[in-house]
């Protein structure tokens, strides 16, 4: 009976697993067209700032290699549960602190970065929101990819 039932859930999984087009791992192979080095002076929102630097560069695709800097006001977003779609709460605070890292995708022009901050006591960080800003300089650096490139779905809980 046992030896049934394990083969009836292996091929239920196995049909299910057929049934599901979109791979568990993918890759898409591509070449930077570009880099491009931003910088931000004081006062400017980190994700205006990226926002209107990619649609005056004509920025379709790309990705955000590295960033330091430093800010007065931070907000990001992070996940607070397992669900999917996950929950998520929406951390923000007038502080100064060090950016020590930004990295993420352009898709189609729409910008997700995650950033991390540092102060003497703390690291915070998450997915970038309206409202960070700059209190000495951001530095950004850009790798542009080709427009042909379908990614816009890549930060997708599934893909279509």
């Amino acid at each position: 009976m046992k030896k049934a039932v394990f083969l009836f859930l292996s091929l239920a999984t196995i049909s299910l697993a057929a049934q599901d087009p979109r791979p568990e791992v993918c890759s898409i192979p591509s070449r930077f067209e570009r880099i491009e080095i931003v910088r931000m002076g004081p006062g400017t929102d980190m994700l205006e700032g990226l926002s209107r630097f990619i649609e005056e560069n004509h920025i379709l695709n790309g990705v955000v290699l590295a960033g330091i800097g430093s800010v007065t006001d931070y907000h990001f977003h992070v996940v607070s549960d397992k669900n999917l779609p996950p929950a998520e709460e929406y951390p923000k605070a007038s502080v100064p602190m060090d950016l020590i890292a930004v990295q993420g995708y352009i898709f189609n022009k729409r910008v997700h970065a995650h950033i991390t901050l540092s102060d003497e006591n703390s690291v915070v960080g998450g997915h970038l929101e309206p409202g960070t800003r700059a209190l000495t300089f951001f530095i950004l650096t850009i790798g542009v990819l080709p427009e042909d490139l379908e990614l816009e779905h890549l930060d997708s809980i599934s893909l279509p």
